[in-house]
């Protein structure tokens, strides 16, 4: 056939993510004990309370179309929730609930973005913010952080990647995969820029609830009028909730761009799967004692691994204040020699750890920083535990 493709579609990547993954998930169907770093999901099942909600719903007979961007009672708790938790105004008619937080990302790129707009995308990112910018007509836009300032961008670095085709910046707080987390004063500071350029924030803070020690979880669009107006909000329950299967986002956003955003996604592909909106309103309205239950256990796991990297030789964290994951730089390894060859970068890294010591970890040149490698502390303590001690088996190696 001669028929050519779509060009824009050739251009996506993969996500690098879900293929370490899937070596990993099959290697394991091959009878291999390989642990695996590379998850973006709690290992823990959903609470009962939310699981039987949804099974109160099919016996129900809620199993029909709903409208496009949600029900009417999932906007209503979600509306709550951004009160009470996020101390942001949103509406129900400025609530669009999305089948996950990707989805959502992808409503709102395209609903704001023309061809040829840039946003403005921090490193290290989450490597699906590109291709879903670039599939909406947009040219990202990288401004490189640094490790001494944990990670994150200054407003000055925004301030100064700012062009005429300038139309979004991308804020994600806590982030994946540092798990850094911006401060009230970083954000004060980010919202004077964003008012001064008349550009948008789109505020990713899926994971919002999983913050620890002192630490508090502030949404940019909270810290006035003006911001609040450019700004828009972005969650969802797939991290807090485990329910990572269970496909639930939500934005809040002005009532003008929320209803380009339902209208997208009336034809992309119609309402959330129904089952899992009444699930999202316990999730919501429900009670939280069993959220704070993973919480801590994540806390646990966060500083055992902190700990233990800390003490490695070659490689060096530093150390999360939210999310479940940790950024590593393995900068002084990617100069080592394994197997009388020299490593050259974190690929390399995470194929060797893969091949010939049973351990899956996220190499991150597709999050910005090829000298890096992401580690999840969402899999259990003793596996947290085995995995660490192949790594370190490794490094002692070279």
């Amino acid at each position: 056939m001669s028929l050519t493709l779509s060009e824009k579609a050739k251009r996506v990547k993969p996500s690098s993510t879900l293929a370490i993954t899937a070596k990993a998930k099959a290697m394991k169907a091959e009878g291999i004990d390989v642990v695996g770093f590379g998850a973006g999901e709690p290992d823990f099942n959903t609470p009962d309370n939310i699981c039987k909600a949804a099974i109160d719903a099919i016996e129900n007979g809620f199993t029909k179309y709903t409208p496009a961007s949600g029900t009417d009672e999932l906007k209503a708790a979600i509306s709550q929730k951004f009160h009470d938790f996020n101390h942001l105004t949103y509406a129900p008619n400025q609530i669009v609930v999305s089948n996950g937080g990707k989805q959502g990302l992808q409503n709102v790129f395209s609903a704001i973005l023309n061809p040829g707009d840039e946003v403005l995308v921090p490193a290290p990112y989450w490597l699906s913010y590109p291709e879903m910018i670039k599939l909406a007509d947009g040219n990202p836009v990288y401004i490189v952080a640094t490790k001494e300032n944990g990670y994150k961008v200054t407003a000055e670095q925004i301030d100064n990647a700012v062009t005429k085709k300038t139309k979004a910046l991308v804020l994600n707080s806590p982030s994946n995969p540092t798990g850094s987390i911006y401060t009230r004063k970083e954000l004060e500071e980010i919202a004077e820029v964003i008012v001064k350029n008349d550009i948008y924030v789109v505020a990713d803070e899926m994971y919002e609830n999983l913050i620890y020690g002192d630490e508090e979880h502030v949404s940019i669009g909270s810290l006035g009028d003006e911001i609040y107006k450019r700004t828009i909000t972005c969650s969802g329950l797939s991290k807090s909730y485990a329910m990572t299967g269970w496909r639930i986002g939500y934005t809040g956003s002005s009532v003008e761009i929320a209803k380009l955003m339902s209208a997208i996604q009336s034809h992309e592909t119609s309402n959330p799967n129904s089952i899992a909106q009444k699930a999202a309103v316990e999730a919501l309205t429900g009670p939280q004692d069993t959220i704070n239950a993973m919480k801590a256990e994540f806390d646990k796991r966060r500083k055992y691994m902190y700990d233990r990297i800390c003490k490695m030789p070659y490689i060096s964290c530093n150390e999360p204040k939210g999310a479940f994951y940790m950024f590593i730089d393995a900068g002084e390894v990617a100069q080592k020699f394994y197997n009388d060859k020299k490593i050259g970068n974190a690929a390399e890294i995470a194929a060797i750890l893969l091949d010939d010591f049973s351990v899956a970890v996220i190499p991150c040149a597709d999050f910005g920083f090829p000298n890096h490698f992401r580690l999840s502390y969402a899999i259990s303590i003793e596996q947290i535990e085995k995995g660490l001690d192949r790594i370190e088996k490794f490094l002692k190696s070279l």
